[in-house]
């Protein structure tokens, strides 16, 4: 009878048809009776075999017939819930979740989640000798979770962006890079693990950026082909490939800038402003020049209420960075790069940190500059290894000057965005150091994503798959040149 009671049920009262929480609180409850029939049925089968055991083969004739009548009745019993679940779960009038809406959901979750799990173990697995000795944010999250501002032990010889002051060591990289490998800090101060899996934090970044850019493809009507070539684009058709898998604190942060800005771009997209704003104080927190953006998320949120929401998180990080500089150098302002030993003396700074004077360099290094020399011999083609022009070691960027736009909107946030970070990157007196092609342009990235989408067709047309396609190849060869090999040296 409760079959049929289930199977006669088509619509609530009112006549709005089943919710998507009417069809879960269905799914779950057809789910029960199903596992509970089968443990039934799987009891009474056992029962039947032990009784079988114990027949002569004449009475197992006698058995077998009724044991085939109740394995076709049990089957129809499942057959009925089923065909009941189905019943209920449609929608006379276009509202609520059919059981076929949940299926494709939980499908594609487990695609997603799948491919970052993957994109995850790729780079994890790129790098068998990875910076970890370069742990400067380490060490500070270290001393925070010790109950102290200053890192009491000396530096060693190649930590040279130690700062010493009054008699104590401090990390010149901003508070919330410090934060960020609490968390690791943590695990080491109760002994879960012993050094930094510094290619373990690689993976788990590049994995939850895969994620948020799947994600964020879901906002925009372009076949499943084009979610993916651009995703495969972005994690490995870019330098941030062979850079984010170094593994030093300065990669680290660059990679965490790249999570943190797509993440703020998908809460924002989907109306989430506060989980917006923290993955927004995950990306300045780590590269500071981020907070330039603050005017183009207020644009894209549009009303007061939700920039209130949006602005906790990096307020508060703002905040408490401020205080972070004022107890270790007694100035809030002072966040302690320029006393970095001899760091003024460098010839890249001769004009100080920032200057007019560095904008041709970094021009040079980040669009000019060849990314490969060619050899006469193995292996042929090698990356150099202090910048490279973003165009020849990533081809598909030139598709982001493609015209058009499905929401002129987005694209004039993304180029505005663009034109903020490259601002102070070009003023910047350091061009990067040892990178392949330009590191710092691993902050442009999500915004590059968002050029992609806007601007391409739904669906993948032969020029973009080959220039994606030499980007991938371009850009795997370097990271195996890089980071497994001798051919590419300091």
């Amino acid at each position: 009878m409760r079959l049929i009671t289930l199977s006669r049920r088509k619509a609530k009262p009112n006549g709005t048809g089943a919710t998507g929480e009417d069809a879960h609180k269905l799914k779950m409850r057809t789910k029960l009776f199903l596992f509970a029939a089968l443990m039934i049925g799987l009891v009474y089968f056992r029962l039947r075999a032990l009784v079988v055991d114990r027949c002569t083969r004449d009475e197992i004739r006698l058995i077998n017939e009724p044991l085939r009548k109740d394995i076709v009745d049990l089957r129809a019993a499942v057959d009925a819930l089923d065909h009941a679940y189905r019943k209920e779960s449609k929608r006379p009038n276009g509202t609520g979740a059919t059981g076929e809406d949940a299926h494709k959901l939980k499908m594609r979750t487990k695609l997603f989640l799948f491919a970052a799990l993957m994109i995850g173990l790729v780079y994890y697995f790129s790098n068998p000798h990875p910076w970890t000795y370069f742990d400067y944010t380490l060490k500070s999250a270290r001393a925070i979770v010790s109950g102290s501002l200053s890192i009491d032990e000396p530096p060693t010889s190649w930590m040279s962006e130690t700062i010493p002051f009054e008699s104590h060591y401090y990390s010149a990289f901003p508070f919330g890079s410090v934060l960020t490998l609490v968390p690791v800090a943590f695990l080491q101060k109760i002994h879960v693990i012993n050094e930094f899996p510094t290619m373990a934090v690689v993976g788990i970044t590049a994995g939850c950026i895969a994620l948020l850019l799947l994600l964020y493809t879901l906002q925009y009507d372009v076949s499943w082909s084009k979610r993916g070539m651009l995703t495969a684009a972005i994690l490995f058709g870019s330098c941030m490939w062979c850079n984010l898998a170094f593994g030093g604190t300065w990669q680290l942060n660059l990679g965490f800038a790249v999570l943190g800005q797509i993440g703020a771009l998908y809460f924002t997209r989907t109306s989430a402003p506060f989980l917006a704003g923290a993955f927004f104080a995950l990306a300045f927190g780590n590269r500071t020049e981020i907070i330039l953006l603050v005017p183009v998320f207020f644009y894209l949120l549009g009303n007061m209420k939700k920039c209130a929401k949006f602005s906790i998180a990096p307020v508060v990080l703002g905040l408490a960075t401020l205080l972070y500089n004022y107890l270790r150098f007694h100035s809030p302002l002072d966040f302690g790069y320029a006393r970095i030993p001899g760091v003024l003396k460098q010839p890249w700074y001769a004009h100080g940190i920032f200057s007019i004077y560095y904008v041709t360099d970094n021009i040079k290094a980040m669009l000019l500059d060849p990314s490969w020399k060619v050899l006469n011999q193995y292996p042929y083609l090698v990356p150099q290894g202090m910048g490279g022009s973003i165009f020849l070691s990533s081809p598909f960027l030139i598709l982001i000057f493609k015209p058009g736009a499905r929401d002129g909107k987005m694209k004039i946030a993304a180029w505005v965005a663009i034109t903020l970070l490259i601002i102070p990157l070009w003023l910047h007196g350091s061009t990067g150091g040892w990178q392949f092609s330009y590191r710092y342009m691993m902050i442009l990235l999500p915004w590059i994503f968002v050029l992609l989408l806007e601007s391409t067709r739904a669906r993948v047309t032969l020029v973009e798959s080959a220039l994606c396609a030499i980007s991938i190849l371009f850009n795997a060869w370097a990271s195996y040149l890089f980071l497994w090999t001798n051919y590419v040296q300091p």
